[in-house]
């Protein structure tokens, strides 16, 4: 099944591609290689998902955020190749959570990401994963995540 009609199909839809909040780029493609750059959990409404995981929000509102980074990286991925149907294999992801120390939880929370990734594309969506709390997130973001993706050439 098509990419964009398994997301139609689980109810979501790709959000317009997010610009960069500093002197990068989104996305580069070196071969049959896209490097994503860390992205947040951008709401439909343009807003960013913040706060500590385990504090602020919880584990399942975690969870949300990476799915919906996830959703985010999708659309900045169908920008630099133009077709997600190209997607040969998610090859890795690093998720960073912002949270409290003593929340030991980050892979449950970067699992949002990873469970979307499967659903979408079966195993080709299956990928090498970290999942890492952090201090803090730029702008106070939730989750952080970056993605690596083999395409057709």
């Amino acid at each position: 099944m098509k990419a964009e009609m398994k997301l139609k199909e689980i109810g979501l839809e790709l959000p317009p591609a997010v610009r960069p909040v500093a002197n990068y780029v989104s996305a580069v493609r070196t071969g049959n290689l896209v490097f994503l750059s860390g992205h947040g959990p951008v709401r439909e409404d343009g807003s960013m998902i913040t706060g500590k995981v385990g504090a602020d929000l919880t584990l399942e509102e975690g969870y949300g955020a990476a799915r919906r980074v996830a959703l985010v990286l999708l659309a900045s991925l169908k920008g630099e190749i133009g077709d997600l149907d190209k997607v040969k294999r998610v090859v890795k992801l690093l998720g960073m959570v912002n949270c409290r120390p003593d929340f030991v939880d980050q892979p449950k929370v970067i699992n949002g990401a990873s469970d979307l990734l499967v659903q979408v594309f079966g195993d080709k969506g299956r990928h090498a994963r970290s999942a890492v709390g952090m201090n803090a997130l730029p702008m106070d973001i939730s989750v952080e995540i970056e993605m690596i993706v083999e395409v057709e050439e």
